[in-house]
């Protein structure tokens, strides 16, 4: 009797093992879908980019792993064209990825529970791109609320070692490839976010907002080069904002 009591235990502390091995493999499955299919696709064409700028293989598959999102890589590699200094460079990358603080925000209370760790949550952060975002967003109703950080490390991983390999791949291969296909290919992950977001919306000022940045973005890259996409999320996000409260108010008084 005693002895069934001592298993008992050690039983019970392997199940949550078990489960958060279960969903983090649920992760990895959820990446093989269309949208990390034009994620891949999209990183094809980056490492033909970042070859033709007269990176290493090396140095390539570091920034894969260590920027992680797509558009911050593809910035870095035109301030190494235009040959600006470090700390422009790196300002450059750390401007174009204010756009993911709002992502972080959304997404972190999502995984967060009383025992969660908060190195836990500044870890999966890195892993906060465009695709993961969307991927996680639309599955996390249906994870249990304390596994959903398995998961989501399931998702983030994977998505980045697996396009650390493509893009290995493809820069050794990359002379091969004709230059418009590599540039087609790296435009399906912006064409792939605005459709997911648009479908994703749950307000109308969601929509707003997307047809006020699209129209702002070329006026504010002609009048503000470098700051153009701050500019239009800002002024296009505010305005959106404020016509949705416009609009609250206008129901409530009807």
């Amino acid at each position: 009797m005693s002895e069934k009591q001592s298993a008992e235990p050690d039983r019970e502390e392997q199940v949550p093992d078990e489960r958060h091995l279960t969903w983090y493999l649920r992760g990895v499955r959820r990446c093989f879908s269309i949208p990390g299919l034009v994620l891949v696709s999209a990183f094809v064409g980056f490492a033909g980019l970042a070859r033709e700028a007269g990176l290493t293989l090396e140095q390539t598959v570091f920034m894969t792993g260590i920027v992680w999102a797509l558009p911050g890589q593809v910035v870095l590699i035109g301030a190494i064209l235009a040959g600006n200094s470090l700390f422009a460079a790196a300002f450059a990358v750390a401007l174009s990825s204010v756009r993911l603080a709002p992502m972080v925000v959304a997404l972190t209370p999502e995984m967060r529970t009383p025992k969660t760790r908060k190195w836990v949550l500044y870890a999966l952060s890195h892993f906060v791109a465009i695709t993961s975002w969307v991927l996680a967003m639309e599955s996390f109703h249906k994870v249990p609320r304390d596994m959903r950080t398995a998961f989501y490390t399931g998702i983030g991983t994977t998505l980045v070692l697996v396009n650390m390999g493509v893009v290995a791949t493809v820069f050794l291969v990359a002379g091969r490839l004709p230059v418009q296909l590599t540039a087609a290919l790296l435009f399906l992950t912006p064409v792939y976010f605005l459709t997911s977001l648009w479908g994703s919306a749950r307000e109308r000022a969601g929509h707003v907002a997307m047809i006020l940045g699209l129209a702002l973005g070329p006026v504010f890259h002609v009048l503000l080069p470098g700051f153009d996409l701050l500019a239009a999320g800002g002024v296009a996000g505010g305005a959106a904002y404020f016509w949705h409260r416009v609009r609250l108010k206008r129901e409530t008084a009807g």
